[in-house]
């Protein structure tokens, strides 16, 4: 119960500080706004093949940038120390910061969802499907997020910058802007090591039904990414703290 009550109270924290901080704002919504824009206009595509690219950016970019911010502030503001005195052990706190990015990018998933059926029109063919594979996306992106706060510092500018080093590339052969079907042998390569392939395989298969993937398969290596992703950012956070604190 004190381990509960620890965890919900670190989830409550970081929704009421960290969700309007500039990082996750400019990282977690307008960056990936801008550059969703920056791709579509001037480009004749049917609206409702816009849909997949542009739900899957938005729960992946909103999930992944909460987390990362998260440990750099803490450290700065020395609050790192009391959490960890509370006494609350390192598996808590990350399961505390990962609920809030869950329910940030959950929430903020919802908008893209509601403009694609009442202002684009496009079919929800799925919605079942569709439910899961956003949370489960949002938990998975979530916890990628906490291992991009990995490296031991206390300034946040330079954890987002290794974040957009490995998400930036991930969107551009994860399938969000070009089907994975359209994507050279070598790209479908690429895309089979990244997490945002098969959520945005089961979104497309959940809204136009144009998915080149298994939905079970998806699903299968969109958990096992999840669980991968947690254990390595929580072995590393282990290893990592003393060197936190002696910051």
């Amino acid at each position: 119960m004190s381990s509960l009550a620890g965890i919900q109270a670190v989830m409550k924290k970081d929704m009421r500080v960290y969700y309007l901080k500039g990082p996750v704002l400019i990282f977690g919504l307008f960056f990936p706004a801008c550059l969703f824009c920056a791709f579509v206009i001037g480009r004749h595509m049917p609206a409702h093949e816009l849909v997949p690219g542009l739900i899957a950016m938005a729960l992946f970019f909103t999930a992944s940038a909460t987390t990362p911010a998260i440990m750099p502030f803490e450290m700065r503001t020395h609050t790192l120390e009391r959490l960890l005195i509370a006494p609350l052990s390192i598996s808590s706190m990350l399961i505390g910061d990962v609920a809030a990015a869950f329910l940030y990018g959950l929430f903020m998933s919802i908008v893209p969802i509601l403009i694609s059926v009442f202002v684009i029109g496009a079919p929800i063919v799925h919605p079942f499907i569709l439910i899961v594979t956003v949370v489960l996306g949002a938990v998975c992106f979530a916890v990628l997020g906490t291992l991009f706060a990995v490296p031991v510092t206390d300034v946040p500018s330079d954890v987002m910058m290794i974040s957009n080093l490995v998400r930036l590339p991930m969107i551009f052969f994860s399938g969000v802007f070009i089907p994975i079907g359209q994507i050279s042998v070598w790209g479908r390569g690429l895309s089979a090591i990244s997490p945002l392939t098969y959520c945005t395989e089961l979104i497309r298969y959940s809204t136009i039904g144009g998915n080149f993937l298994s939905p079970a398969l998806c699903l299968a290596v969109l958990a096992g990414f999840t669980v991968a992703l947690w254990l390595l950012s929580t072995t590393l956070h282990h290893r990592n703290m003393s060197r936190r604190l002696a910051l």
